[in-house]
């Protein structure tokens, strides 16, 4: 597949016109490029010769044997082969990088020095350049050498162990949030040191270190002052928060469960009025948010009971009339049919060659003046631009290009 947009280049989005080479593998790095991508970044992958990115096999379904992971997180990318253990493979990317806006790599801690590609040889060679670095435990500190996978950079960072029902063994997320989650900060990253650069910082380029570990931390809201001050080691609630309520989830008529969120003062009379009980408004068990956390396990278990006589339509009716924070709890079937994902353009029916018609998550978040678009559901060949890119741009002829493939250097 090489359509003209992947030929020409993008021109919409916030970021057309900004250059990015990824390096890498799996997901934490190249969610990065995803992201950027997605609004309007010229994304340049480089994989592998003759294997590319694991992420093109990743996951158990396939479609007509095609891994349906890899048009989600290589969309709007180009490809290029290069060899980074060949001094001509690393030659190649240096050139690529001379011009480049941004570098996102996520090996692990010192391979980039150990190729002559370290921010220092990068930097004398392109000043500008902003050099996204996603690790495991950063780039410097006791830890940074091991390698490290999301699954235990949640484990370290704290969010495993905080999650599940107590007494019971941490489990953990069904998808790999913590790489997602340092993408999310590392692309952050990302946008703050491209503004500084062309804003106040004299066309200076920099790095930017992103752990897997710290992005965890980071989401772990009061727990560390709440420990620091009072010794308090926050544990695993459940389905709800603890000292929240009612903040949890509630069973309908059919079984099916449905999250109520009504902590605040207001929001709780809201839905004391739609139990027509209220009176507990005003009852002292429940008249406060501390009141309510003290009796959490009370106040939820009369809300189960009431809730269980209604049907999800019938309860959801009911609780939007009174205007009390309400939803249920979708799986993947009843967002891709929700028409207000449909609406927003969340769930993007796009043609491929590869898929036919397949769906894909929509672009977010939504950007009034500058709306992106996806333009293609990633290369499905490795090194699919190498011709366009280093015959055409960086002008190896045909005959170099040949020796190069020969030599799996490309």
């Amino acid at each position: 597949m090489n359509t003209q947009a992947e030929s020409e280049g993008r021109t919409s989005g916030p970021l057309a016109g900004v250059r990015v080479i990824e390096m890498g593998q799996l997901l934490a790095g190249p969610f990065v490029g995803s992201r950027l991508a997605d609004f309007g970044a010229e994304v340049i992958k480089v994989e592998a010769p003759g294997k590319g990115d694991p992420m093109r096999e990743w996951g158990h379904h396939r479609y007509e044997g095609k891994c349906l992971w890899w048009p989600v997180l290589a969309r709007n990318k180009k490809s290029v082969t290069a060899n980074l253990r060949d001094p001509r493979g690393r030659d190649l990317v240096l050139r690529l990088l001379e011009t480049a806006d941004v570098l996102v790599e996520n090996f692990k801690p010192g391979t980039l020095e150990k190729w002559g590609l370290g921010p220092d040889a990068l930097h004398a060679i392109n000043p500008g350049l902003i050099i996204a670095r996603v690790s495991g435990y950063g780039q410097t500190g006791p830890y940074a050498e091991k390698p490290g996978f999301a699954s235990v950079g949640e484990a370290l960072g704290g969010i495993r162990y905080i999650n599940g029902f107590p007494d019971t063994p941490p489990p953990r997320f069904g998808i790999s949030l913590g790489d997602t989650l340092t993408g999310l900060f590392a692309t952050q990253g990302v946008l703050m040191a491209l503004y500084w650069r062309d804003a106040g910082g004299g066309g200076k380029g920099q790095v930017i270190d992103a752990a897997i570990t710290e992005s965890c931390f980071s989401m772990l809201e009061s727990t560390l002052p709440e420990y620091d001050k009072l010794g308090v080691i926050r544990k695993p609630s459940g389905t709800g928060l603890a000292n929240v309520s009612p903040s949890n989830i509630f069973p309908t008529r059919e079984g099916k469960y449905i999250v109520i969120a009504a902590n605040l003062d207001t929001m709780f009379r809201r839905l004391c009025e739609a139990m027509e009980r209220p009176e507990l408004a005003d009852d002292p068990l429940y008249s406060d948010h501390k009141a309510r956390g003290e009796n959490a396990t009370q106040l939820d278990g009369l809300i189960a009971e009431w809730s269980a006589q209604f049907s999800m339509p019938e309860l959801t009716e009911r609780l939007e009339r009174h205007g009390v924070v309400c939803g249920p709890i979708y799986a993947i079937d009843d967002i891709a049919q929700d028409p207000h994902f449909q609406a927003r353009d969340m769930v993007m029916r796009m043609p491929d060659p590869r898929f036919g018609d397949i769906a894909v998550p929509g672009i977010a978040p939504k950007l009034s003046e500058t709306p992106s678009e996806i333009a293609w559901l990633g290369p499905d060949e490795i090194g699919g631009h190498n011709k366009a890119i280093y015959r055409d741009e960086l002008k190896l002829s045909d005959a170099e290009l040949a020796q190069l493939e020969a030599d799996k250097v490309i």
